[in-house]
């Protein structure tokens, strides 16, 4: 079984430190010497993050970024990083292509919160196209139209915008449309999780530090504002921002100047703010808990994202969409929707928007196999639907059952009293080893196509050893 892979393009004394917890963290960790031995290492086995020094000798960062270009949503996340870094470096690395730009030493809870996100998190949001007008967000419905037509409108200007919506929505796909229609689309687009972060680390990762600011800081690290300059930043869940990281905030959206954690010198900056919320700012702000100030530099511009439930036959737009791409993701063809499964899809509730649909419709594609794709299919929590796993789907090479683990089966089959139905434990175990088998044995992906923990994962596989089942 292939488990997360890191690769690197770095001395060996800069890894010292972060590659023995790599290891143990159950990460594969390559390392490269030059640009061929990377491209060919990024082909062979895939990587999803790619960790580089600006250069070494006979190599130099920005050749790599634009020879991985070629190879599309498979090419890995990069990340420069250097242990002398200057803000404009970081702003030359990122136009180029780089995920994001360090300072060593490297942070080993940094890569680890990198391979966490979802496999082509980026690539997945960049590829969701209109089919009429090609902008990057389907939906037909009428809210969906006038919320773009209003992100037209602002984009060209420096307003701040701010995004509210459920989960799911799409939040950070507009602020990315915004960026893209403003005269700053060819520069950098800044993202940072205000939720994911303590406030010490969010201060220093939003405004940078001075060498010696507090223990670690071994080196002058620039901030994302900087690394913004005359791009955008998005502050996603702003709703989640300490107060006290709120009242520095609010100056630098007043000033255009911030400082340093540790340090004395002021730093210009030239950066469009967009936000996002998943709750009512208003009401946050009524409790005490959201600067009002903040809130009405922030609200210059509100888009509010209507929740899919609201969007009429965008549903089934989105749904058919979702579809051609995982059918083209697994090599599958041939795969429509039902007319039972269209209707229930219009009366679901969406509580988890678009985001719930991709992962309904990514999961339904790998059951339905060569369709049609029905109700049962969808294998909702709690709920055991009218499915016949048998002959859907493309074979499982890595199921392998013993005789008597297959007796077992076979006897357990019998006794259900509907032929059609089978027992829940073995739906389970079906549909583990199928999700091994479309992520060719990578466990880590397969428990988030699943929406279990990798531990949850292997607990289950170890069971299934013990019982004569091989994956």
């Amino acid at each position: 079984m292939s488990e997360p892979c890191v690769l690197f393009l770095a001395r060996t004394a800069l890894l010292s430190e972060v590659f023995p917890r790599l290891k143990e963290a159950g990460v594969q960790v390559l390392q490269a010497q030059g640009l061929e031995e990377a491209l060919q290492a990024v082909r062979s086995a895939t990587p999803q993050l790619l960790l580089t020094e600006p250069r070494l000798e006979g190599y130099e960062a920005s050749e790599l970024l634009a020879a991985l270009k070629d190879l599309g949503e498979t090419a890995p996340a990069v990340v420069v990083f250097s242990d002398q870094g200057t803000a404009k470096e970081a702003r030359h690395y990122m136009e180029a292509g780089a995920r994001d730009y360090w300072l060593a030493p490297l942070s080993f809870d940094k890569i680890r919160l990198l391979l966490s996100e979802p496999p082509g998190k980026e690539a997945a949001a960049r590829s969701l196209q209109n089919r009429a007008s090609g902008n990057g967000i389907i939906g037909e419905h009428e809210s969906v139209r006038r919320t773009m037509a209003l992100s037209r409108q602002v984009a060209p200007s420096r307003a701040t915008v701010l995004i509210s919506g459920e989960s799911g929505t799409g939040k950070e796909m507009f602020a990315r449309y915004i960026h893209q229609q403003s005269p700053r689309a060819k520069k950098p687009f800044v993202a940072v999780n205000c939720a994911a972060l303590p406030e010490h680390l969010l201060e220093s990762e939003l405004f940078g530090h001075e060498k010696g600011a507090f223990t670690g800081a071994v080196h002058r690290k620039p901030g994302k504002f900087e690394l913004a300059h005359t791009g955008t930043i998005l502050l996603d869940e702003i709703s989640e921002m300490d107060l006290a990281l709120q009242a520095k905030l609010l100056r630098v959206l007043q000033e255009g100047e911030l400082d340093r954690v540790g340090g004395t010198e002021t730093v210009r900056i030239d950066v469009r703010v967009l936000a996002t919320t998943n709750c009512d700012l208003e009401a946050r702000v009524a409790e005490g808990a959201f600067r009002q100030d903040l809130y009405f530099r922030l609200n210059v511009i509100p888009l509010r994202l209507p929740p899919l439930r609201e969007r009429g036959e965008d549903v089934i737009r989105l749904a058919q969409h979702f579809i051609g791409r995982f059918s083209a993701d697994y090599g599958i063809s041939g795969l429509e929707l039902s007319q039972d499964a269209a209707e229930w899809l219009r009366k679901h509730d969406w509580t988890g928007n678009v985001r719930e649909l991709q992962n309904l419709m990514e999961r339904a594609v790998l059951l339905a196999g060569t369709g049609p794709i029905r109700t049962g299919h969808f294998l909702l929590d709690g709920e055991l639907h009218d499915l016949d796993l048998e002959g859907s789907g493309p074979d499982l090479p890595c199921q392998e059952l013993s005789e008597e683990a297959s007796a077992q089966g076979s006897t357990q089959r019998r006794e259900q009293a509907e032929p059609d139905l089978v027992p829940l434990e073995e739906m389970e175990r079906r549909l583990i080893l199928r999700s091994l088998d479309h992520t060719q044995g990578n466990r880590t992906q397969a428990a988030k196509l699943l929406g279990i923990s990798v531990r949850t994962l292997r607990n289950k596989l170890n069971e299934y050893r013990e019982q004569g089942v091989h994956a």
